[in-house]
């Protein structure tokens, strides 16, 4: 087999635990956490690092922003051997109750991007993979962090629903927030969606950077780096719970 047209990998780059940050220079921050890594390839924004982590294999392979770059990503690790994706990214907060740097587990997605309904109608749920989503929660207790967790919103137009819109923004984000949807984002309903129809499976852990009914508030560069910091370490232990699990 060639290379994959787009994330520049073969089969056995990757282990089957891949995860999906959008920042390029997230890779190396997530890698840095390995026990042990070794940087794999790059093209365009598909920057990957294969290693391990307390004797599990595990990848890490930056996605980009949007929906699309992620599919075309998940497509072709699959192809090489990748079967368990979690997303470890940034979100804008929906609730009251939700703080900045807060940890949020998705146990689903709104289908609000383009790309999953070029795959799938409406109708098909986005929903995270049931033993990915145990592993996220049980490994986030074990670290003694207190996530929220439910559903979140992926989106394509962040300059029409963030806090550096020009529009009224709340108005777009009303229903979502008197739903509960939790936060706004922009890749998990394509993953939830692809990871099933291709039989893998889909997770996300999310850190809020920005809060869509208190958009005065600010959160420093540092506390953005801790907070992905923690959830990779969350990702990580959510990784070595699923390998024990000796779930296929």
């Amino acid at each position: 087999m060639e290379k994959q047209h787009h994330i520049g990998l073969m089969p056995g780059d990757v282990a089957e635990t891949v995860f999906l940050p959008g920042d390029v220079g997230r890779a190396e921050i997530i890698a840095s956490l390995f026990d042990e890594a070794d940087f794999v390839a790059q093209n365009r924004q598909y920057v990957t690092y294969s290693g391990s982590y307390k004797g599990v294999p595990v990848s890490v392979t930056s996605t980009g922003i949007g929906c699309p770059a992620l599919a075309i990503a998940v497509e072709e690790l699959i192809k090489v051997g990748g079967r368990n994706f979690i997303r470890i990214g940034t979100c804008g907060a929906l609730q009251k109750y939700i703080k900045l740097g807060d940890v949020i587990i998705a146990t689903a997605a709104v289908r609000g991007d383009g790309t999953s309904r070029e795959y799938f109608p409406l109708e098909y749920p986005a929903i995270a993979d049931f033993h990915l989503l145990e592993c996220l929660i049980q490994a986030a207790h074990n670290l003694d962090v207190k996530p929220h967790i439910g559903i979140v919103r992926a989106h394509d137009a962040f300059y029409a629903e963030s806090v550096l819109a020009k529009g009224d923004y709340l108005a777009l984000d009303k229903p979502w927030i008197e739903s509960n949807v939790l936060s706004t984002e922009n890749e998990s309903s394509t993953l939830f969606t692809l990871a099933t129809v291709r039989k893998c499976r889909g997770g996300t852990i999310l850190t809020p950077v920005g809060h869509h009914l208190f958009p005065e508030e600010v959160i420093s560069n540092d506390d953005v780096h801790s907070s992905i910091l923690l959830e990779t370490k969350i990702a990580l232990e959510a990784a070595v719970i699923f390998a024990n699990k000796n779930l296929q």
